[in-house]
């Protein structure tokens, strides 16, 4: 039996290989920070900041910097959500930053990896020749996991000279089962997990029978038809695949064919896994083509995609997520802030629990050496927005609960995404342990760990 607490709040999502040897090609140099668009009209109001944010005084750590290295697309069909994603890390380190409890200040600087693993490795290289200690990455499962066995890697090398890998968004179930390593922290809940959730909820929409798969071709689309199957084949195996097709990441212009499939099809429903401009451009042709059928997502919420759900009106849109817009407390005023400064949507919330564990396992540890960090990371529980969060010590995965929202014009009071008069509303909450899925994780811990 599952536990389903029903919500009322406007929502957004939160934003989607083989190992590779380190490379030694010449180091890329660090993107500039991001400049801050004009400011937009009033945001949504939200309720004064959690006490729990009261700037340290005389922190532990007072005084002390971690700068942490962001690397990914900030350049060609992924750069705007990559943008996005750069001034979220930044705006949410400057505003937890110097705070209870470890009083630690970070800052966090762009590495443009174009999301290709190759330089991924290459942008890494360059932040270790600069003396950075921490990376977070998530734009691409296929440079996560080449990020991760590098660092693997340059830490066997380099003791007493480790990095920290916090993975805010990659989310291919590898990473932290067959795959995972002890300097390695996911943030975001994998595949499997938020198809846990999904499949969870459609089980339970006895319209849904007949399903079209469509999905980039790389590890998370493959994961996402996998873990989409096996979950209705266990929960609704009455419901028939219509028909699936996986389509090169980044590479297609016109999605007008595969629109065209699905209507052939007669599929009733679409489900994908994809982001950035793949789902924005599907969007786009689904609405040339007046395709309206229900579509259950990860990542509609992600730059570009509201703004084409909204030219094609009124449409059945669900996504699968850790976090809405219309948090309250000092979330709800970092989104506020954060559309006041960009005119843009905060919806990456790992950088917010990204923070948050840094600082708290910083305190715990007495030290920012990521050696001690990570140490403390392990077992890790936060208060977070949407209750408590646990780094389970098992695999670094984070538990933590999730929601399904669906796409709606916003009433007053409301978050209108981009600007665009529309909003995801929360209309189910799961409890961590729903989405909560095993591991086989055999992780290998430095001596003393």
């Amino acid at each position: 039996m599952f536990a389903l607490r029903h919500v009322t709040v406007a929502a957004v999502l939160a934003v989607a290989g083989a190992g590779y040897a380190f490379a030694q090609a010449a180091p890329a140099k660090p993107a500039p920070a991001a400049k801050p668009a004009a400011p937009a009209a009033k945001a949504a109001t939200a309720a004064a900041p959690a006490a729990a944010s009261t700037p340290a005084k005389g922190g532990p750590l007072s005084g002390q910097t971690v700068r942490i290295a962001f690397m990914d697309p900030l350049s060609g069909p992924f750069a705007n959500v990559g943008q996005n994603q750069l001034k979220s890390w930044q705006f949410a380190a400057e505003q937890l930053g110097n705070r209870a409890p470890s009083g630690v200040k970070f800052e966090v600087v762009g590495f443009d990896n174009k999301g290709s693993p190759q330089e991924s490795l290459n942008t890494l290289k360059a932040a270790t020749d600069q003396g950075f200690r921490y990376v977070v990455q998530g734009n691409g499962s296929g440079a996560g996991l080449a990020i991760l066995d590098a660092v693997s890697k340059y830490n066997e090398r380099n003791p007493g000279k480790e990095l920290i890998y916090l993975n805010y968004a990659a989310v291919d179930p590898a990473m932290t089962n067959e795959k995972c390593d002890y300097w390695h922290f996911r943030l975001d809940a994998d595949t499997s997990m938020k198809m846990e959730a999904l499949t969870t909820f459609m089980k339970d929409q006895p319209q849904v029978k007949k399903v079209y798969l469509l999905n980039q071709n790389y590890s998370h689309g493959h994961q996402v038809a996998k873990y989409f199957k096996d979950g209705m084949k266990r929960k609704r195996p009455d419901v028939q695949i219509a028909g699936e097709d996986l389509h090169p990441i980044g590479q297609v212009k016109d999605f007008s064919p595969y629109v065209a499939k699905i209507k052939q099809s007669g599929a009733d429903a679409i489900v994908t896994g994809n982001w950035g401009q793949d789902l924005t451009l599907l969007v786009k042709a689904m609405n040339d083509a007046g395709l309206k059928i229900p579509m259950y997502t990860y990542y509609a919420g992600v730059t570009g995609t509201p703004t084409a759900l909204a030219a094609g009106g009124d449409s059945e849109v669900y996504v699968v997520a850790y976090g809405h817009a219309n948090h309250t407390g000092e979330l709800g005023k970092m989104g506020a802030d954060f559309h006041k400064k960009f005119n843009d949507d905060y919806y990456t919330y790992a950088t917010y629990n990204g923070i948050g564990l840094l600082n708290a396992a910083m305190a715990k540890a007495g030290s920012t050496e990521p050696s001690k960090v990570a140490k403390a990371l392990e077992g890790m529980q936060v208060k977070s927005f949407a209750g408590d969060v646990t780094m389970r010590a098992s695999d670094h995965q984070l538990q933590q609960s999730m929601f399904i929202t669906k796409w709606q014009k916003a009433k007053k009071g409301e978050y209108s995404v981009e600007n665009t008069g529309y909003t995801f509303v929360p209309i189910k909450q799961f409890d961590p342990y729903v989405s909560s899925t095993p591991t086989s994780c055999q992780m290998k811990r430095p001596s003393g760990a």
